[in-house]
């Protein structure tokens, strides 16, 4: 799909990934929307992106602010071509706590932000993509998904985590086979180690202990990179039921 006048959904816009994604599509002249619950940052970053930025204030948990930022996307831009699930969290916690056994409470927050809520986006944008004109190959529109090499090798504390993003991966396929009649492709990105303001949030010597890990390149990954691939998933039409590793060949330990 050409980017150049596109219109995109990113969730979790308005920071790490899903920012670096809104800043590179801004800049190959694509129309981008923000679904984030990150208000100010949003806003700021709409704001100074310009005209072809929107804000959405949006809780993927919650159908109905979903719905209502996919129909302020459509009445500002004109259509959806392009939704890119960047949204999540990565709460760590034991089966078996210091305190007792999980909190189902807990493990039910994770599924619902980083499965349910994916699917919740995918399903309201899809619905707006099936009704652009089809494109060379007859392509509507791409859904890109974000899961974790956690999906593959979780650690210890990552049971919901590790769950809810080998539900997204799991569910790839599937959609992919079933919007390949309405011309609309689904891929999914498994990043390893990134530079996200989760892992700014750990100590200096922690964030460069855990670049060591990666077998090569020995660092951790540049958000600029993970867009480099959104962009090529998005402009590549071969490109379409799979889930692709981003994570410089790392397989995680235990812990």
């Amino acid at each position: 799909m050409n980017i150049q006048d596109s219109v995109i959904v990113v969730t979790g816009g308005a920071s790490g990934l899903g920012e670096a994604c809104v800043r590179n599509f801004l800049n190959m002249g694509a129309r981008v929307s923000i679904f984030d619950f990150a208000e100010e940052r949003g806003k700021a970053i709409a704001s100074e992106l310009g005209d072809h930025a929107l804000f959405c204030l949006t809780d993927v948990t919650e159908a109905s602010t979903v719905q209502a930022a996919v129909d302020k996307t459509v009445g500002r831009f004109g259509g959806i071509h392009v939704a890119v699930n960047c949204a999540g969290v990565g709460i760590p916690a034991k089966v078996l706590g210091k305190e007792g056994p999980m909190s189902m409470d807990h493990f039910n927050q994770v599924v619902q932000i980083n499965l349910m809520g994916t699917m919740n986006v995918i399903r309201l944008t899809a619905q707006k993509m099936v009704e652009n004109a089809p494109g060379e190959d007859g392509e509507k529109g791409v859904v890109i998904n974000t899961a974790s090499v956690a999906a593959f090798d979780g650690q210890i504390g990552q049971a919901a985590y590790s769950a809810s993003k080998a539900a997204v991966a799991g569910m790839t396929l599937p959609v992919a086979r079933e919007f390949a009649e309405y011309g609309i492709r689904v891929m999914t990105i498994a990043p390893g180690i990134f530079e996200t303001p989760m892992l700014k949030g750990l100590p200096e010597n922690v964030q460069q202990a855990l670049g060591k890990m990666v077998p090569f390149p020995r660092r951790v990954g540049a958000p600029s990179e993970f867009a480099a691939l959104v962009q090529h998933i998005v402009e590549n039409r071969m490109l379409n039921g799979e889930v692709i590793r981003l994570d410089g060949a790392i397989r995680m330990a235990a812990k």
